[in-house]
Parts: C-alpha cells; structure tokens; sequence
C-alpha cells in the first residue's frame, strides 16, 4: 500500500458556540472547539475522568452548516484528518497548532429548547479543494 491514511473520528460537546468568518477570496471557514471525555478505574478501585480539547475547522457547505445548526453544550460526531499549523507571532515567538479539518459531521444527542430542530443529518464537504496557508483567517 503506497498511501497513507489521515483520518479522525470524535464524539464530544461543543465547548463554545462556532465562529464562522471569510477568506479574502470569500470562502467560508467555522471554527469550534469539542471536548471529548473518558473515564476509566484505577487498580484501587478509583474512578477517574479525563477530558481531551480539539480544535475543528470546517471549510464552504459544511461551515454554513456548522455556523447555523451548533451550539456550545451539544453533542456531535466529527469526522476529518488532523492538521498541524505552524507560524510566528509579532515577537518572533514559535507556535504550533493541531486541529481536525472536518468533512462529516453528524448532530447527536437529544433536541434541545430553543435549539434548531432539524433531524440529525450527516453533512460532508467531500469536494472541497485543499486550504492553501494564504486562505487562513487567523
């Protein structure tokens, strides 16, 4: 097998409600944050909880999508590849960032008031073309 496989599968809740902004060529890209939990016991008997962050990013459709339809506190299924960014602050200062460039995602959970009340359906961006460094918004 010559290529490779990148690919990501999460169930979490939003940790805060997406922000949707524009590329200078108009594309649409919808950034959130999922917290993904496990628990698990210890040899002694003692319950433990661990909670991981992951940064998403969706691009065009599935942006919309994301923008319109989630809320902070909801439960999703996620499906991407994961992604490094690297860049330099003002002060010269390294930074990298690991974030899951989504292509599926999947509202789960049970409806809540207030809340949009479509059915939870799979929404994909299977066609979207690679995001080049200059199409970042941050």
């Amino acid at each position: 097998m010559s290529r490779g496989l990148n690919k990501v599968m999460i169930i979490g809740h939003l940790g805060r409600d997406p922000e949707m902004r524009y590329t200078p060529s108009g594309r649409p890209v919808t950034t959130f944050t999922v917290a993904v939990s496990r628990s698990w016991n210890s040899g002694d008997g003692e319950r433990h909880t661990e909670t991981e962050w992951f940064n998403i990013v969706a691009w065009g459709n599935l942006a919309e999508i994301c923008k319109q339809y989630l809320n902070k506190g909801q439960q999703v299924y996620i499906e991407g590849r994961l992604q490094t960014r690297r860049w330099d602050d003002k002060e010269g200062v390294k930074h990298t960032s690991v974030e899951i460039v989504a292509n599926e995602m999947m509202m789960l959970g049970e409806r809540r008031e207030g809340s949009h009340t479509h059915e939870a359906a799979p929404a994909s961006e299977e066609n979207e073309p690679p995001a080049t460094d200059n199409e970042f918004p941050f």
